[in-house]
């Protein structure tokens, strides 16, 4: 059954207000504060030691998880795309859980585990490399939440492309460090890309996990997110939208490089 015209451009009113109503308004109001003191004002209050400190301590989360999540990422989605066996499907399941578990819930299994009073307390207690309220910690929490993007980015790919040109490049007397190199990683590396887009998103935009395991001391251990949440609290709301318009600013970023990464991996794929 067709909807009727009526009907069509209501639907299409009441998702148009649902959208402006949920993102562009609250966003437009973060904008308006943030610039109706001026833009001086704005770089001021993103160039302090505090927001200095923050963003450099993000940036430097991203470049130690980006990495780890593609060396572990990649050869994951080739032992799912490639093999058969026993307990894949539970392998499956544990790679999407930081999808269904609350941030919060993974700091606090973090705090079990690595705290002073955890499984792993030893690790500071006994050797004095502290995890929790460290920047070790953030990055782990980060870890976790961002596991599945490459992850779930790359075997959709390798299935696409099968194992044709890899069997051929075998039995070609091909390495399989060669074949992976000059077939595999050509042909997954949009893919690829758009995990690693994606993983540098969620790291930048991390709250719940970085908070329960981060001492959130300014300068030491706040990343941008946190510091936000600091501003705020303490009333200074005018540097809180500022940092927010920051952190905006990249996710527009990351939007555009998405669109850009969509558009090549369709002309790829015809």
């Amino acid at each position: 059954m067709t909807p009727s015209p009526v009907v069509k451009h209501l639907l299409r009113y009441v998702a148009l207000a649902y959208i402006v109503i949920l993102v562009v308004v609250p966003v437009g109001l973060i904008l308006w504060r943030t610039f109706a003191p001026g833009f001086g004002a704005f770089v001021e209050s993103i160039t302090t030691p505090a927001a200095i400190s923050a963003l450099n301590l993000s940036l430097l989360v991203v470049a130690i998880v980006v990495p780890l999540n593609v060396l572990f990422g990649v050869p994951t989605a080739l032992v799912l795309a490639r093999n058969k066996f026993r307990g894949k499907s539970a392998l499956q399941a544990v790679i999407d859980l930081p999808f269904a578990v609350s941030p919060v819930v993974v700091g606090v299994a973090l705090i079990l585990l690595w705290g002073s009073a955890g499984l792993f307390g030893f690790v500071e207690n006994s050797l004095g490399f502290k995890i929790i309220f460290g920047i070790p910690g953030i990055v782990l929490a980060s870890i976790f939440v961002t596991v599945p993007f490459v992850i779930r980015e790359v075997e959709p790919v390798l299935h696409e492309i099968g194992t044709d040109m890899e069997e051929a490049a075998a039995t070609l007397g091909s390495q399989w460090w060669q074949t992976f190199w000059r077939i595999t990683l050509p042909s997954i590396r949009w893919g690829l890309t758009y995990g690693i887009v994606l993983t540098i998103a969620r790291t930048l935009g991390e709250y719940g996990a970085v908070l329960m395991v981060s001492s959130n001391l300014p300068g030491t251990s706040q990343t941008l997110t946190l510091l936000v949440s600091d501003r705020y609290a303490r009333g200074a709301e005018y540097g809180a939208y500022a940092v927010s318009t920051l952190l905006m600013t990249v996710a527009v970023v990351v939007l555009i490089a998405q669109v850009v990464l969509d558009a090549r991996r369709a002309r790829a794929s015809k």
